[in-house]
Parts: structure tokens; sequence; C-alpha cells
């Protein structure tokens, strides 16, 4: 027997009311996502499954696995491939990590647990602030500031850099990006550790020191590792900031932190000028493969995530 809806009180009935806003609100944002993904989908394929004008459709496997972005001419050719362009977005995503990672933990650390509290707050107010500039203000920072040091960095080597832009330009550029987002974050964590392991530890006779590193950053890891998770796939799905200074390469992989490189936002982000045609649509195509590595990627640290948070504490 059916059940009619019922409220005892008027307070149920708002209760009613409000879960059901929020239902719906959460609905119609996974409609979105959902709308994005069958979007670039659809688009994305086109390459692949039709002749493109007489020039026959894009050989998916080497369009996968390929180590210059385009032989021939745009427009003219079918033989595009991402294949090192995959491994310079990774590669890059990687080395931004490994330098942001340390800072933005260990400045997380100093706002928390360290610092005075006036002066943690001001340090909190300006993570906060370069969360919130935006990543066409990083780019340009980048590129007037940040490429000149290293056209100049390069020469002390012998090496002649592309006025600047590089591997390493494209590594500091994110590494400030994703910086705030990690600072932030970590520090949720690191101030969400109970008082009393704290307080148990140096009853044990640790000093301040060897508790904020050995049992504060330990109990917090989670949550830090989550900032890892959030500052990865801004890196990754960066675009306008790395254009600035990556330097576009046309073939690869880049490993050398003086050689220009691309990544698959900034090679998304360079035909989107047109509106027709394969160059156009193969834009897409990148980006399918981008969702993918962006997915893997975060299923990946999650399942690092798990793996380090069942570890226990000694």
């Amino acid at each position: 027997m059916r059940e009619k809806l019922r409220f005892n009180s008027r307070k149920e009935r708002v209760d009613f009311i409000i879960h059901s806003m929020f239902l719906l609100a959460t609905v119609v944002s996974a409609s979105f996502i959902i709308i994005i993904v069958i979007f670039i989908a659809q688009e994305g394929m086109i390459p692949f499954v039709t002749d493109n004008d007489g020039l026959g459709a894009v050989n998916l496997w080497r369009f996968l696995t390929g180590f210059t972005w385009l032989k021939g001419t745009a427009f003219q050719s079918n033989l595009y491939a991402v294949g090192y362009i995959i491994i310079n977005t990774l590669y890059v995503a990687f080395l931004s990590l490994l330098l942001a990672m340390p800072i933005g933990v260990l400045t997380a650390l100093f706002i928390a647990k360290i610092a005075p509290k006036k002066i943690a707050e001001v340090l909190r107010t300006i993570v906060e602030m370069l969360a919130a500039i935006p990543s066409i203000v990083y780019g340009l920072f980048g590129a007037g500031l940040i490429l000149p040091w290293i056209y100049e960095f390069a020469k002390i080597f012998g090496v002649q850099s592309k006025g600047g832009n590089s591997v390493l330009a494209t590594v500091l550029v994110l590494s400030l990006m994703i910086l705030p987002t990690i600072t932030a974050l970590s520090e949720v964590a690191i101030r969400s550790v109970r008082s009393d392991i704290e307080h148990g530890s140096l009853a044990l006779g640790a000093t301040k020191t060897q508790t904020n590193f050995k049992v504060v950053l330990t109990s917090a890891k989670s949550g830090i590792f989550a900032s890892a998770i959030l500052g990865v796939g801004r890196a990754l799905g960066e675009a306008t900031a790395v254009s600035l200074v990556a330097g576009n390469a046309r073939s690869g992989p880049s490993f050398g932190l003086f050689e220009t490189t691309s990544t698959l936002t900034s090679t998304m982000l360079q035909g989107l000028k047109e509106t027709v045609g394969i160059d156009y649509d193969i834009r897409f195509s990148v980006g399918i493969v981008l969702m993918v590595v962006i997915l893997l990627t975060n299923v990946t640290l999650n399942f690092v995530k798990k793996e380090v948070g069942n570890v226990d504490v000694k």
C-alpha cells in the first residue's frame, strides 16, 4: 500500500522543500557536466569517423602515439598526433606538484601551528588573494618577468633558450598557480587534527617540531593528498598562462628544462581561432584526451591517497 506524503509539522515541510532544492541543484550541476562531456565527445569524434573534406579519417592509434603534432600543412593533412603532448602534460604537472607541494605544506604548517595569530591571519589573507588571481595575470607575470630570468639563466649554462619559453618557465608559473590551493587545503587539514593527539605527543617527551612533523602532518595526510589532487587538476587544466610561457613545441617529448614544450590545453587553445575544418575539430579530440588524462590521474591519486590513509601512524 502506497503511503501518502504527509507532514506532521511545519518544520518537516520546510525540511522537505529545502531537501528538494538541494537535490534539484545537484541534478542541474551534474547535468551540465554530462552535457559538456557529450558535446566534447561528439565534436571530438568527427576527425576519426569522417573523411575530413577528402583528407581521410585521422588514424586513432597514430593520433595517440605520435611524436609530431602535424606532418604537413594545416587543413591539408590529417597526420595529427598528441602522444608527446600527453607525456609533456604529465611531466610538467608532476614537476609543478613536486615544487609546489613541499612549499605549500610547510607554509600551511607555519600558518596553522607556528606563526603568531596576527601574522597567521595576514598570511592566510595573502594565500586567499593569490588563489583569486586570474590565470591570465599569472601568464603575463611569467611572460614579463620569469621568461627574461630564464633566458639569462640559460646563458650561464651555454644554452640558447627560445626567449625563455621552456619547461622550466611553465613549471614555475604552474607552481605559483597551484601553490595557494595546496596551502589553503593543507592548512584546513592541519587545523583539523585533534589537539589531544598533539598533547599526547608532547606529554611523551617529543618536541614541538617533532610533534608538528611526525604527528600533525601524518595525521593530516589525507587532507594534504586531497590538496595535491586539486592542485594537479588545476595544473592539467590550465591553458592561457601555459600558452604564454611554454613555447608551444610542435614535436617532442620535451624533458630538458630549457626546451620549449606544449600541453594538451595549450594545444587546444591554439586552434580555436578557427570555426570549421579538421584543424578546428581536432582540438575537441585533444579535449577528449585531456578529460581521460585528468580522470586517470585523479583515480590514481585517489588510490594513492586511500593507500596512504590506511597506513597506521607510527
